[in-house]
This record gives C-alpha cells, structure tokens and sequence, in this order.
C-alpha cells in the first residue's frame, strides 16, 4: 500500500510499468556517491493484515540498500503510544540526495552520501506537544536544501513551516494551505485550499514566505493530479486522467487563469502517472508505475516529457520490492 500525502484532492493511485533493472540488496551503509532510487518499509502480517515493520529502507541507484536504522518507523501519538498499526513520515528530495524523517522525536535531514545527520533548524525540528507524529508531514525542495512542515491540527491554526537548511531561517505558511509542488529551483512552493465555498484556491509563496499569486482555478485543474510548478512560479503542468482512461497532459497559468488545450500523454496504457516535476534544466520529467492483478505496484519508470506535443523518453526505470507497506519516489 502507499498512503496518500499532501493535499487530499490531489491525491494519485499508484500503478504502472515494465522494468528493465532490478535493484540487489547489499550491506548497511551510506553511498559514497550515490542517489535514492526509492524508500520503503517492509509489512509483515499480524493476525489476518498487515503492519509496517522493519527498518525504513533505501534502494540506491548503485543497487545498493541502506537500513537507516535511527529512523523512525511507528509514529508516537499525542499521549505517548506508539501506534505500530501505521507509519511514521517519510521524505525523499527530488535528487535523492538527501532524506527526511524522525529520528526519536525530532525532525531530522540526512545527506545519503555523507550519513550526516541533522535537526531541521529552529523550531522546525520539534513537534507542537499537542500533536502526535502521525498528524504532521514534510515536502522537501528538489536539492533537499528547503523542508515544509505540514500540521494537521483538529482546528486547523498551526501554520505550515518552511525550514531551510541553508540559512536556518524558518518562515510561515497559512494553515489551511497543503503543498503541491516546489519550483524546480526551489524558489518558489505551489499550494492548495478549500475556500468556505467549497472550491479550490491555489497560492504560490517565494523561498521568504511571501505570497506571489493566487487563483481560485477551475476544477479540471483541482481535480487531477500529478501536478508541477515551473520555475516561472505562475505555469503549472498536470495530468489529466478522464473517464477513458488516456492520460493527457495540460498547461495552466495562474496569472492568466487559463487552461491549454489537452495533447495525449505517451505512455503505456498499464502504466498510472505518480509524479510530474520540471527540473533545473526545464525538463518536464514525469514518473508512473505499473501494478498487478492485485493493484500491487511491481515496477516505476521516470521518463522526460516534451510539453507540447505529450511524447515522452524513457530515462529509467525499475521493480519495486513486492514487499513493502509504504514506498517514497524522489521528491515524494
């Protein structure tokens, strides 16, 4: 299974895609060079279902598999129990160069590389007392430089953090807004709420905290997902996926409030879109998966997207472990 994160009306089903490498285990250890492919967790039956178990895991690039044996697996409640029926928060950057997760009761960024280990910075690091551990999660930036810190509070009034690592200044994001998309420069941070009427209101803030632009957008756009924000801070690119089953691929701009026409999405009719991001290089880059008779997602691919016409290239693509509880792509 792969719980949702981030704003719930655009969550995505995982499922899609034939492989070509399969990763092989090897011993504990950090990368001297290395990026995450994916994250995981194992599950392990009790009674009659399951539960995550284990380490939270790394599967390299290399081939490699890394147990990251201080991160937490079973989120602490608000009174102190640990729930062992669930998972704790998990976050790949969108280079897998740097993971975060929680290490006893703070929040904390590792380089994959290096091993260093580090607390995000101010209050960032530590919980509100009232709020357990499953009832807050984190985005990183694209170079893993920029954490958010999502609360979700009964009432709705903890803001959201923006932690970033290299100055150690935290700013404030409103309550009610979720995470969407960072910018592929990490400039600028895409996010979402239900206004009191019931509709969509996007909102992009600069790395400061301060708000760019906004727009209520139509629900074509609020309703489909994967979703990517361009450096510009104002184009968003999203998958759409209708009552046919074709993915298609469209272009809204904020600023403008308007919507490009549709153009088909080249990929394999068993594969489901995952993840849509541009890169530094402007390169429209979209992930999807492939799952069995039994909804069990076996294998991811990444692939670049040309934005106006829809076909794409393959850049790689692999099995996932048919094991695990919960499993975290780059920049999931």
């Amino acid at each position: 299974m792969k719980p949702s994160r981030g704003f719930a009306a655009l969550t995505v089903a995982a499922a899609a895609a034939t492989m070509i490498t399969t990763p092989a285990d090897a011993t504990t250890g950090a990368a001297s060079d290395d990026s995450v492919r994916y994250a995981w967790v194992s599950s392990c039956s009790k009674k009659d279902y399951r539960v995550p178990c284990g380490n939270w895991t790394l599967t390299m690039r290399s081939g490699k598999t890394v147990k990251l044996t201080d991160a937490r697996v079973h989120p602490k409640q608000a009174r102190g129990k640990v729930d062992k029926e669930t998972n704790a928060l998990f976050a790949v950057s969108g280079d897998g160069r740097s993971v975060n997760y929680i290490k006893g009761d703070r929040l904390v960024i590792r380089d994959v590389n290096s091993g260093k280990v580090r607390p995000l910075p101010g209050g960032a690091a530590d919980l509100p007392k009232e709020l357990g551990q499953d009832s807050v999660d984190t985005t990183l930036s694209p170079d893993g430089s920029i954490a958010v810190v999502d609360y979700f509070d009964d009432a709705e009034k903890l803001p959201s953090l923006v932690a970033n690592l290299k100055t150690g200044k935290v700013t404030k994001l409103p309550p009610k807004n979720s995470v969407l998309s960072f910018s592929p420069d990490g400039q600028h941070l895409l996010t979402g709420r239900f206004t009191d009427d019931n509709i969509t209101e996007f909102a992009v803030f600069d790395a400061e905290g301060h708000e760019t632009s906004r727009q209520v957008v139509p629900q074509i756009v609020s309703n489909n997902a994967p979703i990517a924000l361009a450096d510009d801070g104002t184009t968003v690119t999203l998958v759409i996926t209708g009552g046919s089953g074709k993915p298609r691929l469209r272009t809204y701009d904020l600023s403008s409030d308007t919507v490009s026409d549709a153009v088909p999405l080249g990929t394999p009719k068993d594969e489901s879109a995952q993840r849509l991001y541009w890169d530094a290089a402007g390169t429209l880059t979209l992930w999807t998966s492939r799952g069995d008779e039994e909804g069990t997602v076996i294998s991811a691919v990444k692939r670049t997207v040309n934005a106006g016409t829809g076909t794409t290239h393959r850049l790689d693509s692999f099995k996932v472990r048919t094991d695990p509880w919960t499993w975290w792509l780059p920049g999931e």
